[in-house]
C-alpha cells in the first residue's frame, strides 16, 4: 500500500531539510567558534523571530477542524522558540564582521522576502505546507540552537513543538484533494530551499571569515 500524504510530506523535510546540510551538523558541534555561532543565530532570527512569523501567518482563513488546533499548538510553541532564539542571539553578541556583508544582505532580504510570500499565500494548502515544514525542520535547527545554549550557560528551552506523529496525523486527517496536496508540497519545498540556502550562505560567510585570518 502507498503511504499517504503524511508520510509522503514528512519525507520531503527528511530528505531535504536541515538535518541533511553538513554545515548545521558542523554548527552543531562544541568546537565551533563562538562567532559562527553568533552568525547562525542573528541570521536564523532575521527569519524566524519576527512576529507574526509563518505559522502565525498560515493560520489566517483555515478553519478545518483538523488543521486549526495544530497550527495553534504550532503557534504557541513557536512563541517561545522566538523568544528562546533572540535571548541566545543576545548573549552570542553582535553579528561578526564578514567579507561580502551587502551581498549577504542582500541574500537575507530575498530570503525573508520569500518566506513572507509563503505565508502570505491565498493558495490553498501552500502556506499550510509552509508552516509544516517549519515545524518538523525546527527540531535538527535546534541543535546548533541548544550548543549555543550550552555555550553561553543558558537552560536550553523545552521543545513543545507537535512532534512528527501528531503532524502526520493532521495532515492524514485533512480532506485534501490532489490540488491541495501539491500546494502544500510546493510550501514544503520551498521553505526547506530558504532553510538550506541559509546554511549555504552561513557556510560561506564562516569560510569568508577563515581566509580572512589567513
Amino acid at each position: 500500500m502507498a503511504p499517504g500524504p503524511g508520510i509522503g510530506l514528512a519525507r520531503i523535510v527528511e530528505h531535504d531539510g536541515s538535518a541533511a546540510h553538513a554545515y548545521l551538523a558542523r554548527l552543531a558541534l562544541n568546537d565551533r567558534p563562538l562567532h559562527d555561532l553568533a552568525d547562525a543565530l542573528h541570521q536564523l532570527g532575521a527569519l524566524h523571530a519576527r512576529h507574526p512569523g509563518l505559522v502565525d501567518q498560515a493560520m489566517n482563513g483555515i478553519d478545518d477542524p483538523h488543521i486549526r488546533p495544530w497550527l495553534r499548538t504550532a503557534a504557541a510553541a513557536f512563541a517561545g522558540e522566538r523568544a528562546y532564539l533572540i535571548r541566545l542571539a543576545a548573549a552570542a553578541g553582535p553579528p561578526p564582521g564578514t567579507p561580502g556583508q551587502a551581498a549577504a544582505e542582500a541574500a537575507m532580504t530575498a530570503q525573508r522576502h520569500a518566506i513572507d510570500l509563503l505565508g502570505a499565500s491565498v493558495r490553498p494548502g501552500c502556506a499550510l505546507g509552509a508552516a509544516i515544514a517549519l515545524v518538523l525542520d525546527w527540531p535538527a535547527i535546534r541543535r546548533p540552537l541548544d550548543m549555543a545554549a550550552a555555550r553561553l550557560d543558558i537552560a536550553p528551552a523545552p521543545l513543545d513543538l507537535p512532534t512528527c506523529f501528531e503532524t502526520v496525523r493532521m495532515i492524514e486527517a485533512i480532506d485534501g484533494e490532489a490540488p491541495m496536496v501539491r500546494a502544500m508540497t510546493f510550501g514544503m519545498q520551498q521553505l526547506l530551499a530558504q532553510h538550506r540556502g541559509l546554511w549555504a550562505l552561513l557556510d560561506a560567510r564562516a569560510d569568508a571569515r577563515r581566509a580572512l585570518r589567513g
